[in-house]
């Protein structure tokens, strides 16, 4: 057996779905959502757990030669579980001993087990060490099983009112599954409810003892009746009710050996059932309360992490570095150079230390120094100079490394002379600048950056990890990574923004270099790798140490502010997602563009010459200025407002819509003309020009913290304002095609935050609805206006449709009114009826907008902090508008953030599944993906698992799927 360390093995949260221990990482994500302050306990099964870890990870020792693998994966799990888990209480449960009651009643009770391989027995105690290091409780109790103490406190729990989810896929504890008390499988991901218990036994979980009583259980060494498998033993239960029923009835049951054998070994029955009934009345060996979730003492955890030689761990809790035996990641010949580097003291704190000089890399000796030191340092920031924006189109000029704060280097891979490069007929005949050949420097980074026992810090990692996947030399996929910009906005969406100059003057109060004084502005302007190598320097490796500064500063307070599960579940996995999308694109008939092109421009045409003759002369459609002295000057139509700063008429589209309502022609025509030539700007000619020749697909950019609600946006292209209903709109989604065997598949949640709405209000005649599978705005209208089911007409559903997305948005009365036509006093009219028939809405929206006063923020049902800057106001109208941002923030919010926990677990699951479909596209509610037409059955069922189950509400999700040649025909 060859002994390897933690750090020379992929930490668990990385590794393949297909790894047995994957899912633990992510197991939360499925533990039910809970308003805030419910009472909810997770119990986790210890001791299923050890073996688990022992058997599916490679034998590990720490320094002194202890095993840990056992307690290396066991230590993952738990670190991710409180990072993600929304409950109240937590404890991990073992089994205290291998004798307990259950072999006084049957002395061969597991008594075929053989004993603990040698390698696990000393890891017992340190995942108990461990358990207590996390400041979780650890319960456990002599003649009592695990399972046993997981049933009373269940009971004890749930009797007391609050939600339990035990973590554990071990059959035996099905029998507990019941209303507030369910199971979670930590490999699937899955929870295991009534339906799920019933689909594995046959029978609902208050049965299953019956039916595990009579088919017995081999690995625990419990008889059950000879010849009866579960499915005769369900059979046989629901047709009988319950054991003691079968049993008494057994006499009389037609098939001869059934009847023989049930008659024969009625005793043994009857003591396999004692054996399998989990013991709810298990004395508590500590007060519920005692079990209330606390954060653990840093000190504590850092030294249990630093004993145990889990550098991963410790970055990933925010402990700071991780001291670590150098010897053993000694790599392309720096073993000399590691060795000092090991010995390095410790960083300065991120605001103390100078900011440069720092060093520019340009012999390969001197890097293999500078990548031994990151190897040491367990934790690099890490940086990308590029002569391009855009990272598709993006070469790799030069790369940064920060080993501490103060401390960075810049490595120049393209520099040409300044002023040169080619193209640049006039540039002096100078030099290149000193630097090493890029094949060789890649080749030596490489080790360093795909190290999974190192983590790589980035700011908006995303553009980096697309510029180095993209890289010449077979391209490098980082990992693992963390995110400054995704840490500060998974922690302050709305409040600020999260560009490093940003971050970097609010945390640490220092400006940094700006690009301008670089690359300087205007026609002056060069690309980086024209800049000299020392101001190259001076500016690049700045970013990396602000960078890792900023980490050191922020990754500690995810805990504190109760955004630590939101980040490492969602919003760092999305950005490995996200990578791979803008890698894909989606492909775009390029000949289907013209067409549209030439219609649209023909039609604009022909509107004009109409524009032009309502108008009585011609004009410049286009021109703001012309078209207000034509409605306003000439025209004399009421209702102009000129521009106090300009003097101009106003004709923005309100100003318009006004016009038209009144029966104005030429104000109708001319928002037409204008939606034709947005249309052809943006997505004709804009598309066309953003299809890459390379292979003629369109590769968005996917901005990850722009918005205040957590939702994506897309630009260079935008690809998310396609118009969906209009016809231009369809004609422009037909011009996206998928490959020549594949079709374009979209899957778009069904009205995410209306079941978000009826969850969080808990408003019962909704939940009955979507239950049901009803129409909703049908629903509601004969609700609100008093209708029999039957009788409610296309305009009352359209009325109640108007008022059930406008209500998510703070609509007012006046809003109300405009939208359906009608005097504000009849709009008024329809929300109190609303609100008198769905009175938690109200409730839930007047609680919103305290909770935006208060705090100055409101949370999603996940967690997800939506700050609201304006609320506190002294202007009236900016207040107003910041009270309906805080009622609509979480519904958006809470669909965001589904979608994006559907979005880190479909990749997972497509492999997991064999399949190879690709995910292309996030649209708010809609993915689209571009899947083989053998696979098109498959995909659509895995896609509405996935999306329906990723998360419990009060309602069920829905996902509609289609397919299609073209996003048309899918949508």
């Amino acid at each position: 057996m060859t002994a390897i360390t933690e750090d020379s093995a992929a930490p668990e949260a990385e590794r393949p779905r297909g790894n047995a221990l994957a899912g633990a990482a992510a197991s939360a994500e499925a533990v039910p959502v809970t308003p805030p302050g419910a009472r909810h306990l997770v119990l986790v099964d210890g001791s299923g757990y050890i073996f688990r870890a022992f058997h599916a990870l490679p034998p590990m020792t720490r320094p002194d030669g202890t095993p840990v693998n056992a307690v290396f994966g066991f230590t993952q799990m738990l670190s991710r579980f409180l990072m993600d888990h929304r409950g109240s209480h937590i404890a991990v449960v073992f089994d205290a001993s291998r004798v307990t009651f259950r072999n006084d009643i049957y002395a061969e009770y597991k008594a075929h087990r053989p004993d603990p391989p040698p390698e696990l027995v000393p890891q017992f105690a340190l995942i108990r060490e461990a358990t207590d290091a996390f400041g979780v409780a650890c319960i456990e109790q002599p003649g009592f099983e695990a399972d046993d103490m997981i049933a009373a406190y269940a009971r004890a729990f749930a009797a007391d009112g609050g939600e339990v989810t035990i973590v554990s896929s071990d059959k035996d504890l099905m029998q507990l599954v019941r209303p507030g008390v369910q199971m979670l499988d930590p490999i699937k991901q899955k929870p295991i409810r009534e339906a799920e218990v019933a689909e594995k036994f046959g029978v609902p979980p208050e049965k299953v003892a019956d039916v595990q009583a009579l088919a017995g259980d081999p690995t625990d060494n419990v008889p059950g009746v000879p010849g009866i498998g579960i499915k005769t033993a369900a059979q046989l239960i629901t047709e009988y009710g319950d054991l003691e029923s079968l049993l008494a009835n057994a006499p009389k049951i037609k098939q001869p050996k059934r009847r023989e054998a049930l008659v024969g070994n009625a005793e043994q029955a009857r003591i396999s059932k004692k054996l399998v009934t989990l013991d709810e009345n298990a004395p508590l060996t500590a007060p519920v309360e005692a079990l209330a979730v606390k954060p653990p003492e840093p000190a504590k955890l850092a030294k249990f992490l630093q004993e145990q030689g889990f550098r991963s761990v410790l970055a990933r809790m925010g402990l700071g570095e991780a001291a670590g035996d150098a010897g053993t990641r000694a790599r392309n010949g720096a073993i000399a150079a590691h060795a000092a580097a090991a010995a390095l003291p410790s960083a300065p704190e991120p605001g103390s230390a100078p900011y440069g000089p720092y060093e520019t890399v340009t012999t390969l000796e001197a890097l293999q120094a500078w990548i031994a030191e990151a190897m040491a340092a367990g934790v690099v920031g890490l940086d990308t100079e590029t002569d391009s924006l855009n990272a598709l189109r993006a070469r790799l000029v030069g790369l940064c490394l920060a080993t501490a704060p103060g401390r960075a280097c810049y490595i120049p891979l393209r520099h040409v002379a300044a002023g040169g490069g080619q193209g640049d007929m006039l540039a002096a005949p100078e030099a290149a600048p000193p630097q090493i050949p890029f094949d060789q420097a890649i080749e030596a980074l490489r080790p360093l950056l795909t190290d999974r026992s190192v983590l790589k810090v980035l700011q908006n990692a995303k553009y980096d990890l697309e510029v180095l996947c993209r890289a010449e030399n077979g391209g490098i996929a980082v990992a693992p990574i963390d995110d400054t910009m995704m840490i500060s906005y998974a922690m302050e969406a709305g409040r600020h923004g999260h560009g490093m100059d940003e971050l970097s003057v609010l945390h640490l109060g220092h400006k940094p270099i700006p690009f301008e004084e670089v690359c300087g502005t205007g026609r002056a302007r060069v690309t980086f790798d024209k800049v000299p190598l020392d101001k190259a320097t001076a500016y690049a490796a700045e970013d990396a140490d602000v960078t890792l500064r900023l980490w050191h500063i922020l990754r500690p307070r995810l805990r504190e502010d109760g955004a630590l599960a939101l980040y490492e579940q969602v919003e760092r996995r999305m950005v490995a997602v996200l990578r791979d999308m803008e890698l894909a694109g989606i492909k775009v008939d390029g000949a289907e563009l013209a067409r549209i092109g030439e219609d649209f421009s023909q039609r604009m045409a022909a509107l004009e010459q109409e524009i032009h003759e309502l108008a009585g002369r011609p004009f410049n459609v286009g021109s703001p200025k012309q078209l207000g002295e034509i409605l306003f000057d000439e025209m004399k139509l009421p209702g102009g407002k000129r521009s106090k700063a300009t003097g101009a008429w106003g004709t923005d589209a309100s100003v318009l819509e006004e016009l038209a309502a009144q029966g104005t022609p030429l104000p109708r025509k001319v928002l037409d003309w204008r939606q034709l030539s947005k249309l052809k700007s943006t997505y004709v000619d804009g598309l066309a020009a953003a299809i890459d020749p390379r292979d003629g697909r369109v590769h968005t950019d996917f901005s990850m913290a722009i918005t205040s609600t957590g939702r994506l946006s897309s630009t260079e292209p935008n690809l998310q304002n396609i118009p969906v209903r209009t016809e231009e709109g369809q004609r422009i989604r037909r011009a996206f095609v998928a490959e020549p065997g594949h079709v374009l598949m979209s899957a778009d949640y069904s009205q995410i935050e209306l079941r978000l709405l009826a969850h969080l209000a808990d408003v019962p005649a909704l939940r009955e609805a979507f239950e049901k599978g009803q129409d909703i705005h049908a629903r509601t209208a004969a609700d609100i206006f008093g209708l029999p089911p039957d009788a409610v007409d296309k305009e009352a559903r359209r009325r109640a449709k108007t008022i059930n997305f406008g209500i998510i948005y703070g609509m007012s009365a006046f809003g109300l009114a405009g939208r359906l036509g009608i005097s504000p006093a009849e709009g008024r009219g329809i929300i109190d009826a609303y609100f008198g028939q769905y009175p938690g809405i109200r409730d839930a929206m007047e609680r919103l907008k305290e909770e935006a006063r208060l705090q100055g923020y409101v949370s999603t049902s996940f967690g997800r902090k939506l700050w609201i800057p304006d609320i506190g106001a002294k202007d009236m109208v900016r207040r107003a508008g910041a009270e309906r941002a805080a009622i609509n923030a979480p519904f958006q919010g809470g669909a965001a953030e589904i979608i994006k926990r559907a979005m880190v677990r479909v990749p997972g699951a497509l492999k997991a599944a064999g399949l190879s479909a690709r995910m292309l596209l996030q649209v708010h509610d809609e993915l689209v993906f571009e899947v083989p037409e053998a696979e098109v059955e498959q995909t659509a069922a895995l896609m509405r698992e996935v999306m329906e189950g990723v998360v419990t509400l009060r309602v069920p999700l829905a996902v509609e799927v289609g397919t299609g040649r073209s996003w048309a025909e899918a949508h």
